[in-house]
């Protein structure tokens, strides 16, 4: 089961590289015209021009420019989710709910509640299969309306500002935040996978 949980952590983990931003084409271009993400201009080695500008090695956006929204859309629920993750499997290292089965003598390292929880394992993957089914609606129009892919209007704290460039940088701090999440998580269940041994997840 823990092989399970590795192989799915670490598949999330490449998705960080997976989505296409900008291509090399003037029609993958014009479909992300209006995202961001592709500006760079950080530092990356082996890439055209060495930077991280219109970095799409794979050529995802060239081949197919129309899924460009979905490729994007798919990119921020995985940052998303990966960004919880991370935060959800260090905590119980220091802190855990009330009740018996949860109890670091029951769970010495978060790891070992995969196994050991099955019932929660369970009720976990109904609630995200909930809450997955109901972006079925949005995904499904999506291209379709003025919604951009990642935008469920779901800002019930009021953060999200007013002002076009803020939320810009607010979309390309999320972005960064979510690609760095979804390599972090598969790194920590593979380093606790492998070692036994909880946070830092280190031999």
């Amino acid at each position: 089961m823990k092989s399970v949980a590795i192989l799915a952590a670490l598949a999330g983990s490449a998705a960080a590289f997976a989505p296409a931003q900008v291509s090399r084409t003037s029609t993958s271009v014009n479909a992300i015209a209006d995202m961001v993400g592709g500006e760079g201009p950080e530092p990356m080695p082996f890439s055209p021009g060495s930077t991280s500008i219109n970095f799409d090695p794979a050529g995802f956006a060239e081949r197919s420019p129309e899924w460009v929204p979905w490729y994007r859309e798919a990119e921020l629920k995985h940052g998303r989710a990966a960004m919880l993750a991370t935060v959800g499997f260090v905590v119980p290292e220091m802190f855990r709910i009330p009740g018996a089965q949860f109890s670091f003598d029951a769970i010495p390292n978060v790891i070992n509640a995969h196994d050991a929880l099955p019932e929660s394992m369970i009720q976990i993957f109904a609630w995200i299969s909930f809450i997955e089914a109901c972006t079925f609606p949005a995904m499904a129009g999506l291209g379709k309306y003025d919604r951009q892919p990642g935008d469920f209007s779901f800002d019930p704290m009021g953060l999200f500002p007013t002002d076009p460039e803020k939320q810009k940088t607010m979309q390309l701090a999320e972005l960064k935040n979510g690609r760095l999440a979804m390599i972090a998580i598969g790194g920590m269940v593979s380093g606790a996978a492998i070692t036994g041994n909880g946070f830092p997840f280190l031999p």
